[in-house]
């Protein structure tokens, strides 16, 4: 199924549901969720899920477990997706919360290939094998590091996700700290206890998230310097520690094909 609306086919009796859908530009699904979980593949472009948690940035190619009924909001640039909608009590092994995970070459087949059933496949052939091979598939899945976590406290969520709209690598602890009306020692105190991270470790870690769909559109060089980087060598060498990859996978030279089949 290509375009449809999950409201429209939600109450078919499937466990699996695929379903296909091109977004333009820049579109932006606001906050809303799902009955089922959601298995959702951006075979092109770059996805940013939001939830109260957190931040999950989803590179080309890669796709985001997103737990039933978790309210969330997702940011598409040049996105073309194909999810899974799929009844929570066939997975319980699926994550509680979401999670960035690979799709190698079999898994990205099968789900090109489920895109194109009828609403009402049919359970005992070809599809019905299709669609458990999927949830076997995604079972194997080991979790990719593409995200950042978001406090709890109002006061602190919000610094944070103004951080994530315009990361700059100019602003301090101190800084934060006096918009909340702190000391730094103890909003940094409070900070890791609420996050896991000092606040210093979070921006870092957000601007090279912030990195990922810029490099759609612009070089290392030039991504790393509107970072914040002293050089391209520095940013590569942040960026593959994080997330156990150069940045040149995702460059902008790249694009056109995406992604190494192999990445």
């Amino acid at each position: 199924m290509k375009n449809v609306s999950l409201a429209d086919v939600d109450h078919v009796d499937r466990a699996v549901l695929p379903i296909g859908t091109d977004y333009p530009p820049g579109h932006v699904l606001d906050w809303h969720e799902h009955r089922r979980a959601q298995f959702l593949y951006g075979a092109t472009g770059v996805m940013v899920v939001d939830t109260a948690e957190g931040t999950w940035t989803v590179p080309p190619e890669r796709a985001v477990l997103i737990p039933a009924a978790t309210r969330h909001r997702v940011r598409m640039l040049g996105v073309s997706t194909r999810s899974l909608y799929i009844e929570p009590d066939v997975i319980p092994w699926w994550p509680v919360s979401c999670t960035v995970v690979d799709v190698p070459p079999l898994l990205r087949e099968l789900l090109l290939v489920a895109v194109e059933f009828e609403i009402d496949y049919s359970l005992s052939g070809r599809e019905g094998s299709i669609a458990a091979l999927l949830l076997h598939e995604i079972a194997e899945r080991a979790p990719l590091p593409f995200h950042v976590g978001i406090p709890a406290a109002a006061d602190l969520a919000r610094l944070c996700r103004e951080y994530l709209a315009a990361p700059d690598a100019g602003v301090t602890n101190a800084a934060w700290a006096a918009r909340a009306a702190m000391s730094e020692r103890a909003f940094t105190r409070r900070f890791r206890s609420e996050v896991g991270d000092s606040p210093a470790v979070w921006r870092g870690r957000a601007r090279l998230l912030a990195a990922v769909p810029l490099l759609r559109t612009a070089s290392v060089s030039e991504v790393g310097g509107r970072l914040g980087y002293a050089s391209p060598a520095a940013f590569t060498a942040a960026f593959t520690r994080a997330f156990g990859m150069p940045p040149s996978r995702f460059a902008a030279s790249r694009q056109g094909g995406g992604p190494s089949r192999n990445s």
